[in-house]
């Protein structure tokens, strides 16, 4: 990586699932000079939160490649044949594995793909009229494309920002050091599927169980994933398309109608905390392990002597106060511009631009260069894009427009509506029969 280097076709920027499948699709057809590089030393993924039993909310077939090349070499399949467990996986009856199975599959594809290099943090990006200049830790390169996909920023409300790491923290950064909260009082903030996962967690932690949990979300209740058949249909090629079409307003409003079909929580995890509570209460007499407050949003948390104090409002307005240890905020990523294109911040409309219909970013400057995002489009391709149900198909639409031609079928599926010519009452759910 040191020294001068030619101008590449495409250099990419973080490899997660997103980078990694992009680099699966173009691995074994020549014709682009590329690379991909990572700050971190090896792959990983949300390990920060990799909690025992965590499982995937996707189907396994919805891997890096499959939807659009299950030919390739780099299908979840190929890697449960190499690794002599698909007769197991079929047996285990599973369609959606366990987390760590995903990482592990991920990792195994990304030692076999050549243009992958970890332990290079890209510093900065600038254009030089040409072509961009991608500052890291060990050179300078050119390359006439980018791709970003350098993940989300975890989210904290503004009440948690400024306290120590180990008393306030993001749910993201949970198991980054060793962490001993037996005996002490833990407020876990969000009602989503990470906060879920974070309470089974602590209430499956054995000697190491907190001796109390205060669970609050905003939300008027757990709600559970939409993943009923019709809803999952926003997760087909067709669907983002025809969100990509829809002007911003609307854009914004379809987003918001279909949150729980990415933000619920999975049911058989709410089956699971259910049944944990009642076990743990009923069965072996623990005192009300954990509060669960719905309908509670959080205002303050504030340092007191010995521990902190936490301000909740509930739904009628009435303040709740609970003194805790520890509070983890399971609260979400925000989107915004990515750190490493602050440098181009000028040469763009907005601090958010849009992003095309190829997943690349608008700017003023020359046609033949181009920023790819990936996982960055939730504004502009609706509720699917965070998610990896289309990661292979976003990955192939950007693999097409690098190639300049239909290197792979990226066109309409079958479906059960068709949602290019759906009407507005149908989207917005306006029919009462």
């Amino acid at each position: 990586m040191s020294g001068p280097s030619p101008t590449l076709d495409l250099v990419g920027i973080g490899i997660g699932p997103a980078n990694l499948s992009l680099a699966a699709l173009l691995a074994d057809r020549g014709g682009l000079r590329k690379v991909f590089l990572e700050r971190k030393k090896s792959f990983e993924w949300h390990s920060g939160i990799m909690v025992p039993n965590a499982r995937m909310q996707v189907h396994f077939l919805k891997d890096l490649v499959t939807p659009v090349d299950p030919t390739s070499p780099y299908t979840f399949l190929s890697f449960a044949v190499e690794e002599k467990r698909l007769y197991r996986l079929l047996v285990s009856g599973r369609t959606h594995i366990p987390r760590r199975e995903f990482e592990q599959y991920c990792r195994w594809a990304a030692d076999r793909i050549d243009d992958l290099r970890f332990g290079v943090a890209v510093d900065t990006v600038e254009f030089d009229g040409d072509a961009f200049l991608l500052r890291s830790s060990h050179s300078t390169m050119r390359a006439r494309n980018i791709v970003i996909a350098t993940g989300l920023q975890p989210w904290l409300p503004p009440c948690a920002a400024g306290h120590a790491p180990d008393r306030v923290l993001h749910a993201a950064n949970l198991l980054d050091v060793p962490r001993n909260l037996a005996g002490r009082r833990v407020a876990v903030v969000g009602g989503g599927q990470s906060g879920a996962e974070v309470v089974l967690h602590l209430l499956r932690a054995g000697e190491q169980r907190p001796s109390r949990l205060l669970w609050g979300t905003r939300r008027g209740n757990l709600f559970p994933l939409d993943d009923s058949p019709f809803v999952e249909e926003h997760y087909l090629p067709n669907y983002s398309r025809y969100f990509h079409a829809q002007p911003p307003e609307r854009r914004a409003l379809l987003n918001e109608q279909q949150r729980m079909s990415s933000d619920g929580v999975s049911a058989g995890l709410l089956r699971e905390i259910y049944q944990q509570l009642y076990d743990l209460e009923l069965v072996e007499g623990v005192a009300r392990p954990c509060d669960v407050m719905v309908g509670h949003q959080l205002l303050g948390i504030d340092q007191q002597r010995h521990d902190l104090l936490t301000t909740w409002r509930s739904a009628d307005g009435e303040l709740v106060r609970r003194h805790v240890d520890v509070v983890i905020c399971a609260t979400g990523y925000r989107h915004g511009l990515p750190p490493v294109l602050r440098g181009l911040r000028d040469r763009m409309p907005d601090e958010l631009p849009p992003v095309r219909a190829d997943f690349s970013l608008e700017w003023d400057g020359p046609a033949d260069n181009l920023i790819f995002v990936q996982n960055a489009a939730r504004r502009d391709f609706g509720v699917a894009d965070p998610n990896l149900s289309l990661l292979a198909w976003r990955s192939a639409t950007i693999a097409n427009s690098l190639l300049g031609e239909k290197r792979f079928d990226t066109g309409q599926v079958s479906g059960a509506v068709d949602w290019v010519h759906a009407d507005d009452q149908l989207m917005t759910g306006t029919h009462g029969d």
